[in-house]
């Protein structure tokens, strides 16, 4: 207590040096959760325009060949098959988990004299793994429905509300799809930053309504957890290998079909946020190592201008150990206390962030997005920052403590 209230009385006789070494502090820390939250508001961008995206599929769309194979001329259309997808599952199970295959048609949805443009899907009932669909009233589609090839659908709130009206309950109710009439099973959350309606119909039905008993439009393969980017990579390559023998074209035709690996762009986006997470982390140490510095210089000047107040205490017995410690804790003070408003002050600042920029959203016609999402900082980030600002101020008042426990007594008291 006595050690406290001495290094206290110590930095009231230097209250201007204080406040300056203070400020150089407080603003090293204030611009360290600045650029954390501004960090957090792009990671939480990133993560937010990827809600709803298949980022552990494989997505397989039919194209042309661009190049000739074994005598067959470039220029050929392929067309994928169920088998297809069976195959690819079964030979490349190590890192498959499980397949789906969908159909798309754009129809016109009529209820009385109601219409809307919307895109008919035909889908597994496994297509809740592959996309993010949230049932709102009614269920999603059942093995029950694809095997018996009903006429059901699950419409989006965005079209129940144009189609039946508002407050209006669908399920239950029958909808015309082109020329097919649907009974309506369930109604799901709306995407509200796609302005497409979707519609989604047993596979079967869709597939035998518009194609033949195997032609199906694109495959999704669902990786299976923890598959590594290398095995990622060489599954892209195995699936075009595959098929390029089943559909005779040239296994590095990259036009003969049409591969989007989610899975493998979802760890290099994990991969992307990390070294983006780091680089804020490096910038606002950086940031606070120039008001470290500071600490650290106005201590060692402390320290010389408290040479014979020193060597008194040596000379009446104080130990080496009792000047580190007086030394260290004055510098503790100075970027605990500092650091504490500036890391407040950052924080107020990242909510101001959130309530002005936070809230920006772009709007292209069909497209809607946040552009800066939740710019905060987490109460584990603050924590660190505040362990940060103790070990700082603990390394900045280390070395001219050091250096106040080597004066001799003789020297310090004739000087």
């Amino acid at each position: 207590m006595n050690t406290i209230r001495e290094v206290w009385d110590a930095m009231m006789r230097n209250k201007m040096r204080v406040t300056a070494t203070g400020i150089a502090v407080a603003s090293g820390i204030f611009l360290l959760i600045v650029l954390l939250g501004a960090g957090n508001g792009i990671i939480h961008t990133m993560e937010q325009n990827s809600q709803g995206l298949n980022l552990d599929a494989i997505n397989i769309w039919p194209g042309m060949t661009s190049k000739p194979w074994n005598g067959l001329k470039e220029g050929r259309s392929i067309q994928l098959k169920d088998d297809d997808r069976k195959a690819l599952e079964k030979q490349h199970d190590d890192v498959v988990l499980s397949s789906s295959a969908q159909l798309e048609k754009t129809e016109t949805a009529n209820v009385g004299h109601k219409h809307a443009t919307v895109s008919l899907m035909g889908v597994f009932p496994s297509y809740t793994e592959f996309e993010n669909i949230q049932i709102l009233r009614g269920r999603f589609l059942n093995d029950i429905d694809l095997r018996k090839r009903r006429r059901v659908v699950v419409i989006d709130e965005k079209a129940e509300t144009a189609l039946f009206g508002k407050n209006a309950n669908a399920v239950g109710r029958d909808i015309r799809v082109g020329q097919s009439m649907y009974r309506v099973v369930g109604v799901q959350k709306n995407d509200f930053a796609f302005s497409n309606n979707n519609f989604y119909a047993p596979f079967t039905t869709v597939q035998g309504i518009y194609g033949g008993k195997q032609e199906i439009g694109n495959i999704t393969l669902k990786a299976r957890p923890g598959s590594t980017e290398q095995q990622l990579e060489e599954l892209t390559e195995g699936i075009r290998y595959t098929l390029g023998t089943r559909h005779e074209f040239d296994p590095t035709d990259r036009r003969a079909v049409w591969i989007w690996n989610s899975a493998e762009d979802n760890a290099s986006m994990n991969q992307a946020k990390g070294i983006l997470n780091t680089s804020f982390w490096i910038l606002g140490l950086l940031t606070l190592l120039s008001g470290i510095v500071g600490v650290s210089n106005i201590m060692l000047i402390s320290v010389k201008e408290r040479t014979h107040e020193f060597g008194i205490r040596r000379a009446i017995g104080a130990r080496p150990w009792n000047i580190i410690r007086m030394v260290m804790l004055e510098s503790v003070l100075i970027t605990t206390f500092f650091g504490y408003w500036g890391m407040l002050a950052g924080i107020v600042f990242c909510e101001w962030m959130d309530q002005t920029v936070g809230s920006t959203v772009v709007d292209i016609g069909v497209f809607q997005q946040k552009v800066f999402v939740d710019p905060t900082v987490d109460l584990s980030i603050c924590l660190q920052a505040t362990v940060v600002m103790i070990i700082a101020g603990a390394i900045a008042g280390f070395f001219p403590a050091r250096r106040a426990a080597q004066v001799k007594p003789i020297e310090a008291l004739r000087g």
